[in-house]
């Protein structure tokens, strides 16, 4: 399948006027400029189109709670204890909410979706595709991170139920707790593998799951709104040497420097919304703009259900009306977001070898006025004119 006589905004190499892509088995083959171009017999002319990666939506929870439904459709909190590392977004995520439709009709190829911020230790994100019948087809990598929440939604959760956590301490302490037991199963499992004589500990699935954390093979995504609950993170982190991913990050942009200085990965918004607890009266929308000047990398996210997914790329357009750069914003639910979640092989640009997910637009794609007129999606055509 080839693409040419294309605008093609790479998100990894520059902006090519007049180039073209080249797809074959659910990946992009080539990218150039015209005087390169390849023939192939399946091969559409997108004069004056631009050509971008498929959105990146880096912190959602799509499937999660599902469009139209009360509880029979709210499977994103496990409220019931503190301390849920063990639980895992795959078996909750029902590709067959509408919203899926939506997302991949806006363009958004990807994104990384998972419980909510009920618990401190909330449970495994996953990182997937938006197209598809069966999530385990549709799985990037699956988890992807842990989710960890500190700030007001844990103490509302457990405050009403008069249990712990009621305070920021006990959130943070009930985190430590759980790393803690997690260290120790770890080392338990390693010195019976190294001593036949050793028995190995009895089987505790919470510290198996937070062993992919603290070993480092997936991150820790870190709800976090107001600045004091930004830096728990970062200690939190460095105390247990953990992959941090901040998210929200509503304050971020108040100690800016100190963030670039901590080379911080933030995951940012909803931009669209209201100020509707404490938490959240600092927001503002320069908040991207701000970070991204003082040298953070910043990726944009809707949080669904909170903002529609299908408004990703208007949220990066509220960004640039802000005070942030155009193609940065573009970046921010691209190449910056595939690069924070380590996935910057696989998504996020239109690159060689990367999977064949591109949107196609004819003016600008962070405009309200503007929707995909092309979506490739692993190679195949699900929208066109």
């Amino acid at each position: 399948m080839l693409f040419y006589n294309a605008g093609i905004f790479t998100a990894c190499s520059g902006f090519i006027k007049n180039g073209y892509v080249f797809i074959k088995d659910g990946q992009i083959i080539d990218v150039g400029p015209m005087e390169f171009c390849p023939k192939d017999s399946e091969s559409y002319d997108l004069s004056g189109l631009t050509v971008y990666p498929g959105f990146i939506d880096a912190h959602c929870h799509l499937g999660m709670w599902e469009d139209g439904l009360s509880f029979e459709g709210d499977d994103g909190n496990e409220d019931t204890d503190p301390a849920t590392p063990h639980l895992r977004a795959l078996d909750a995520i029902n590709p067959g909410d509408y919203s899926f439709k939506e997302a991949l009709e806006a363009g958004v190829t990807a994104v990384v979706t998972g419980p909510g911020s009920a618990n401190p230790v909330a449970g495994q994100m996953a990182a997937i595709k938006t197209y598809g019948s069966c999530i385990d087809d549709m799985v990037i990598k699956a988890p992807v991170a842990m989710k960890f929440a500190l700030g007001e939604n844990p103490k509302n959760t457990y405050h009403s139920k008069d249990e712990t956590p009621t305070t920021r301490m006990a959130t943070a302490a009930i985190i430590r707790e759980q790393l803690k037991k997690a260290q120790r199963y770890q080392r338990d499992l390693l010195a019976a593998e190294d001593d036949e004589d050793t028995d190995e500990p009895e089987i505790d699935v919470k510290s198996e799951a937070l062993g992919e954390v603290i070993n480092g093979e997936i991150q820790a995504h870190f709800h976090a709104h107001r600045s004091d609950d930004i830096f728990t993170a970062i200690r939190i982190s460095k105390e247990y040497d953990l992959d941090l991913v901040l998210i929200h990050c509503t304050e971020g942009y108040l100690n800016a420097e100190k963030l670039a200085a901590e080379k911080a990965k933030v995951v940012l918004g909803p931009l669209i919304c209201t100020r509707t607890k404490p938490e959240l009266s600092n927001e503002r929308d320069e908040n991207a703009a701000l970070l991204k000047k003082a040298g953070v990398e910043v990726a944009i996210c809707t949080d669904h259900p909170e903002v529609p997914i299908q408004y990703l790329p208007l949220s990066a357009g509220i960004a640039v009306r802000a005070g942030m750069d155009h193609d940065d914003a573009i970046r921010a639910i691209t190449s910056v977001p595939a690069k924070i979640l380590g996935l910057s092989d696989k998504i996020g640009s239109i690159a060689p070898g990367h999977d064949a997910d591109l949107v196609v637009f004819k003016g600008d794609p962070l405009s309200v006025y503007e929707t995909p007129l092309w979506v490739v999606a692993g190679g195949k055509i699900v929208k066109k004119p």
